[in-house]
């Protein structure tokens, strides 16, 4: 069966994974929807975007005239929600832009979502899907052990990650107090191709290729479960086609690595993909900054019910994975050479208490 997909943020990071995957891989049509704010980069659709299946509207989800008139000219079968502001140093220095989009803008594109959903017919309505994405960072920090899972209680501590908690919730209560037929996903860090490089595995490749001064917040010791992007995007296909209804799914790489072993890991490629001696061992350009404020020690997640329940594991181990997000970077110069010209050039973010 071909259905149609909008994808709001597609131009982003993980949305862009989707996309390509969507095109690459299936006969479904797509839509993207960003408002192309400075994540949001067209370059990373060029792969897909001369496919006669695939579209771009440039539009902000929290303008609500426009999102109803997307929705019905577009007929969507699916909506994947990836747009969101989601870079927890800038809501640090600017919350006010995170309530808007993932709060504001979530709750104005459900509203569209639930009238044009009560427009369609009975078996149309029964297969249409809204299927939100967000992040394990809504559940706050865990302690040496455990684990995330989908029942886990909400604890944020950032302005990030308190509007995603407050977006996921705005989903629920669609479906449960008006049948939308909507699906969260919470998910671990990605990483891979196409990453902004304010995030830190993209930062460090790039300034170890430069020689540029590695900075680790604290003493490295934060840990993260590490999911490749394009795993991701197949468990998001996966729970948008066989997803029940009202569940959540909790989607991780099962990598977890502390911030420092992370950054040595690419030290070492990067001196074994593109070694130069001028610059010398990478590991000497790390420089520990002082740590983010509300910095969560330590996220994991427990994968297992979207694995017993919709058949989905990761690929990639985290040593495939970030060997190819790094030989990716060098072969791709061009593409974070023009973001690097543009809004971002590496410098520290977060830093306002």
């Amino acid at each position: 069966m071909v259905n149609k997909y909008l994808i709001t943020g597609g131009a982003g990071f993980i949305g862009s994974s989707v996309v390509r995957l969507l095109i690459r891989d299936t006969s479904h049509q797509v839509l993207v929807v960003d408002k192309l704010t400075y994540a949001g980069n067209l370059d990373s659709l060029k792969p897909v975007a001369n496919s006669p299946r695939y579209g771009f509207v440039q539009a902000d989800i929290a303008d609500a005239e426009r999102m109803h008139s997307i929705l019905d000219d577009f007929q969507p079968d699916v909506i994947m929600h990836l747009a969101a502001e989601s870079h927890v140093d800038r809501s640090i220095d600017g919350p006010g832009e995170f309530v808007q989009t993932n709060v504001v803008g979530t709750y104005t594109l459900l509203q569209a979502a639930l009238g044009y959903w009560r427009g369609l017919s009975r078996e149309r309505q029964a297969s249409f899907r809204f299927h939100h994405i967000s992040t394990d960072e809504v559940f706050g920090t865990l302690g040496d052990e455990g684990f995330f899972h989908e029942d886990y209680p909400y604890q944020p501590s950032s302005p990030y990650s308190a509007s995603k908690a407050a977006s996921d919730h705005f989903v629920r209560a669609w479906h449960h107090t008006y049948g939308l037929p909507t699906l969260v996903t919470n998910c671990s860090n990605n990483y891979g191709p196409y990453h902004f490089p304010e995030k830190l595995i993209p930062l460090i490749i790039l300034n170890a290729l430069e020689g540029k001064p590695l900075p680790v917040y604290g003493k490295g010791e934060n840990v993260r479960d590490w999911l490749f992007v394009d795993d991701h995007a197949r468990a998001l296909v996966r729970v948008a086609e066989h997803g029940r209804p009202g569940e959540t799914y909790a989607i991780g790489g099962h990598n977890e690595r502390r911030n420092i072993d992370v950054v040595r890991a690419i030290c070492a490629l990067v001196d074994e993909l593109a070694p130069d001696p001028t610059i010398g061992p990478r590991e000497n350009l790390i420089t520990y900054v002082t740590d983010r404020p509300g910095h969560d020690l330590r996220y994991a997640i427990d994968a297992s019910k979207i694995e017993r329940d919709l058949g989905w594991r990761p690929e990639e181990t985290f040593e495939t994975g970030l060997r190819k997000t790094v030989e990716w970077y060098l072969a791709n110069r061009h593409w974070w050479e023009r973001v690097r010209t543009g809004v971002y050039q590496g410098e520290r973010l977060g830093v306002a208490v």
